[in-house]
């Protein structure tokens, strides 16, 4: 909805088209046109679905100039202790969307947004990513892969597409209010600046680092926290 908002061509991704379509009517009260927001609905652990999308993406627009995968599934709560007890249908179910549905989307995108000179890439993560809570470890193996295959994406395509701006990031969006979050008092909204901000950056920004949705540089493994403000016009500035 900010990107509506911001004038951008948005193309809305998703199982259900008419969560979709809730989405674009929430853009068009916050005062986006209606031909801003097109539903392409898909569901991004399916290779083939993935494929179609991008397809009619490419006869809409010639290029595309970044990706948000927000897709995820909570941790099942069959069982206390799921490392023990779960089954392994159990694991393949949340690592399909929350890791391999991420690699579907931007392997499937990347030729796209490479097209145009520019690639901006954000999968949300989550501080899971960073922890080893009792009952939710399937969770945060899963959060910790998608960390891993965002740093890991980074460098390959920065290597793999030398002529592009490639701009691969990770960002924790907290415990925001989502539809497997209700109980959270925090809007999604909070997240937008900062999304924009990536999203936007200029060439030369961020690739492979991870942000918090408050404005924090993180660090994780053997990434260390990205060095700039990201609000700087020279991405070498110091930060403020």
């Amino acid at each position: 909805m900010a990107l509506a908002c911001s004038e951008a061509n948005v193309f809305l991704t998703g199982r259900r088209e008419s969560k979709l379509k809730e989405s674009i009517q929430e853009a068009e009260a916050l005062g986006s046109p209606k031909s801003n927001c097109i539903v392409v609905p898909a569901d991004v652990t399916s290779e083939e679905q993935i494929a179609a999308a991008v397809g009619l993406i490419e006869k809409t627009k010639s290029s595309l100039r970044g990706v948000v995968h927000s897709a995820g599934v909570a941790q099942p709560r069959r069982s206390r202790w799921p490392l023990t007890e779960e089954t392994l249908e159990s694991w393949r179910q949340i690592l399909a969307t929350n890791v391999l549905g991420a690699w579907l989307l931007t392997k499937g995108a990347f030729p796209l947004m490479v097209r145009g000179g520019a690639a901006r890439v954000l999968l949300l993560s989550s501080e899971a990513g960073w922890a080893d809570t009792p009952g939710f470890g399937q969770y945060n193996v899963s959060k910790a892969a998608l960390n891993s295959l965002g740093a890991s994406l980074a460098a390959e395509c920065a290597l793999h597409y030398p002529e592009a701006d490639v701009q691969v990031n990770v960002v924790v969006p907290g415990e925001a209010r989502t539809e497997m979050n209700q109980g959270s008092e925090t809007s999604p909204y909070t997240l937008a600046s900062l999304a924009l901000l990536l999203l936007s950056h200029p060439a030369g920004g961020p690739n492979g680092r991870f942000f918090h949705r408050d404005g924090r540089h993180l660090e994780f493994g053997q990434t260390a926290p990205h060095a700039s403000s990201l609000q700087a016009l020279d991405p070498a500035a110091d930060m403020n």
